[in-house]
């Protein structure tokens, strides 16, 4: 380029001057231009000087030319305005087999790198050839959609040229190529940002030529007598479009049993699985439910989409195809024995819920939900349930405090009763965005597992609903020392001392502040017994036996009882009903409130659900629990937990296990009483000949009584206490510890 604009200018120039420059000799075979200044004839000077700058214009042309060649042949820098597809360069293979097949490994021949040029790696044998394709250009390589971009060495990036007097340096170094765009960058770290700027933009198609996955590359998985197909490396979310994660199984089927309780209660419903993956669950619902449910999977990925559809046809279902916000659908195969139909969409999940109303919403993004709130109670319907599942565990069991924060608006610390923390941060979060709406909420359930917390709310239409939703988002009071807890009180006048709400003294016994604020947390109920009820017995008629077990914990825990005698084979109880606190179908409401779709309830069905929720009130669970570990007595052995249950439930307190914490136990006693009462039946680990069992015991002791005294509240505790300090040191002098735990 420099030379053309150096021979341009001098073409431009009179005969006179051009005689004047001095005569330069070509050193890359006469490709320079030669001025002659011997010649006096001006026309033949100018002609001659013409034909030269041709000449020179066109070999310009023609490396021009060479070198576009070469950036196409590599595939290194792509018009990207051009929708015309290119192919892959040879560093973008799928498998290390793959790029083994371009080096035709054999032992008995030397063959060069295909990714390296001679002068940097020399022809060598196979053993070694593959041992440098896999450290070098394999381990190093940045993945996305399958494909690995392996490191290249090859002169395919041009890089600007360096002039030193009359040599042109162009200096070669190692680069990747992108998938998408095709640019060529030289660090690992900047091509992971490149590729993650594509995927912020929707910039995930590929412009090369790739050959489509093969079928039998593809794994076949059948989950609750659906068979779904995916792609081999499905259990890798952001790595696929066909995340398929099995251990999430047990929240597929709560969510079925969610939908067919739903399904009963009035027919047909429209439900929208709004991330759809590989759409086992909104193929679950339409193969199980049929024609009570009208099915509608959404995915914002068109792979997805496209994966979506195969396991649609698959499982012999009809597919109504809609990819445009607009009315353009199109029903795509037939179904040979199933004639039901699922519609497949492909927008945002905030628009395609914005656009439409639905009965059953299901959010199940990567992440947090706390963005697509808004959008899904906007448009449900009346009386229609949201099911979100946060898969964010850790933001929301306070191992990134700061996330949290951000995304939930709650301040949060990692507790023992962290997974109900956590479970109760996503319900006010809901709660808020409902009210927005003029909307109230009502939990059925609500579950926190290892992987995910689980959220299913009736969304009630109206201003008061919407206002005694808002009047159950609290803030928790939280003792750091003896972690006792309790919501604050309703009001908006600040208490002088807020300390004195908490049941504990360890204020007033320990320096400093000893109590957080948590919060704003849901302080309603977190299960609905009569709807629990119902889904168990939709887990049964079903056969989902490994969501059975976990909804009888949920029931005994709604309770809050200990009782195992459910009759799951029995059709819904008209007595259950009044228990549920919103408004549900009984066979006498059926014509009265579900025949006209949309119709609102009249004012007196509104006032019976009123009466209803304050009935519910008052028999809520106990909010939180305890684990019976953290709270043991060192030197003793802990009662068994079905026995320690008993013991209390005997002392005249509700008790029941939690699906929460194994070892928890959800109780309305403080926990000064549930630490007498589990000293009294614990029993001590020393041998009598140790002198280390009494001051452990007494000091255990001290500390049990001195809470009972704090909870009684009676006149006395100073005496008491003295007395208590006294028998304290005198049994430092005691060597016999049985008759002293007799006398304690």
């Amino acid at each position: 380029a420099a030379e053309a604009a150096a021979e341009a200018a001098l073409a431009q120039l009179p005969p006179e001057q051009a005689e004047e420059e001095p005569e330069e000799e070509p050193e890359d075979g006469g490709e320079a231009v030669a001025l002659n200044g011997d010649i006096d004839c001006g026309d033949v000077k100018s002609n001659d000087l013409a034909v030269k700058v041709t000449e020179s214009e066109e070999e310009t042309k023609e490396k021009g030319t060479e070198q576009e060649s070469t950036r196409e042949s590599d595939g290194s820098i792509l018009d990207i305005s051009s929708d015309y597809p290119r192919e892959k360069h040879l560093s973008i293979q799928r498998q290390l087999a793959d790029l083994e097949k371009l080096a035709d490994l054999n032992e008995a021949e030397k063959k060069p790198c295909p990714l390296c040029p001679e002068e940097k790696f020399k022809a060598c044998y196979g053993h070694k050839l593959h041992r440098h394709l896999q450290n070098l250009h394999w381990k190093i390589s940045v993945e996305f959609e399958g494909y690995r971009m392996c490191i290249c060495h090859l002169p395919c990036r041009i890089a600007k040229p360096n002039f030193t007097g009359d040599q042109t340096f162009s200096k070669m170094g190692a680069h990747y190529h992108c998938i998408i765009c095709s640019a060529t960058i030289t660090r690992r770290t900047d091509m992971i940002g490149h590729i993650n700027r594509h995927v912020n933009k929707g910039e995930t198609e590929s412009r090369f030529i790739t050959a489509p996955v093969p079928k039998s590359s593809r794994e076949m998985l059948k989950e609750s007598d659906t068979d779904v197909q995916v792609l081999p490396n499905y259990s890798t979310p952001q790595k696929t479009d066909s995340y398929f994660n099995p251990k999430m199984k047990l929240n597929r089927q709560l969510i079925f049993c969610a939908l067919a309780v739903l399904a009963e209660e009035r027919k047909p419903i429209e439900c929208l699985d709004a991330f759809g993956a590989t759409g086992i669950m909104g193929l679950q619902w339409a193969k199980h439910l049929r024609s009570s449910v009208k099915v509608t999977i959404n995915d914002c990925n068109e792979n997805s989409v496209t994966m979506i559809q195969e396991n649609c046809h698959l499982n012999k279902m009809k597919v109504k195809l809609n990819t445009k916000e607009e009315d353009s659908d199109e029903a795509i195969g037939d179904g040979e024995e199933n004639t039901d139909t699922i519609e497949v969409t492909k927008m945002d999940a905030n628009v395609i819920m914005h656009l439409r109303s639905f009965d059953f919403i299901h959010l199940d993004p990567f992440g947090t939900s706390v963005n697509y709130l808004d959008s899904a109670l906007r448009n449900v319907r009346n009386l229609g349930i949201v099911s979100l599942t946060s898969t964010d565990i850790s933001s929301l069991y306070a191992k990134a405090q700061h996330v949290a924060l951000r995304h939930y608006g709650c301040n949060i610390v990692r507790t023992e009763y962290y997974k109900e923390l956590a479970a109760r941060t996503v319900i006010a979060a809901v709660a808020r965005a409902a009210a927005r709406c003029n909307k109230g909420i009502e939990v059925l359930l609500a579950v926190a597992l290892e992987h995910f917390v689980l959220v299913v709310v009736r969304v009630l239409r109206g201003p008061s609903p919407a206002d005694d939703s808002a009047k159950k988002i609290r803030y928790l009071i939280h003792c750091q020392w003896c972690e006792e807890r309790i919501f604050q009180k309703e009001g908006n006048m600040v208490e002088e001392n807020p300390y004195q709400q908490l049941p504990c003294d360890c204020h007033s016994s320990m320096p400093g502040r000893t109590a957080v604020v948590l919060g704003p947390l849901w302080s309603g109920a977190l299960f609905n017994t009569g709807f629990l009820r119902r889904m168990l017995f939709e887990a049964v008629q079903y056969g989902l036996e490994e969501a059975q077990p976990l909804l009888k914990t949920l029931i005994c825990e709604a309770e809050c009882t200990t009782s195992k005698n459910f009759s799951t084979h029995s059709l819904y109880d008209e007595n259950k009903q009044e228990e549920c606190g919103v408004y549900i179908k009984t066979p006498d409401m059926l014509t009265e409130a579900y025949m006209v779709p949309g119709k609102r309830k009249n004012n007196e069905a509104m006032r019976n659900v009123a009466k209803r929720q304050k009935y519910d009130n008052s028999a809520e669970h106990p909010a939180f629990y305890y684990n019976i570990h953290r709270h043991s007595i060192k030197g003793m052995n802990m009662p068994k937990l079905n026995k320690f249950l008993h013991y209390l439930s005997e002392a005249g307190y509700r008790v029941s296990r939690t699906h929460f914490d194994p070892m928890g136990v959800r109780t309305n006693a403080p926990l000064a009483q549930f630490k007498t009462v589990l000293m009294k039946y614990s029993t001590p680990t020393y041998t009598g000949g140790q002198t280390e069992g009494p001051l452990h015991l007494t000091e255990d002791a001290q500390v049990g009584d001195q809470l009972q005294a704090a909870a009684d509240g009676k006149a006395g505790d100073s005496k008491f206490l003295e007395e208590n300090k006294s028998e304290d040191i005198a049994t430092m002098f005691t060597e016999d510890c049985p008759t002293h735990c007799a006398a304690d």
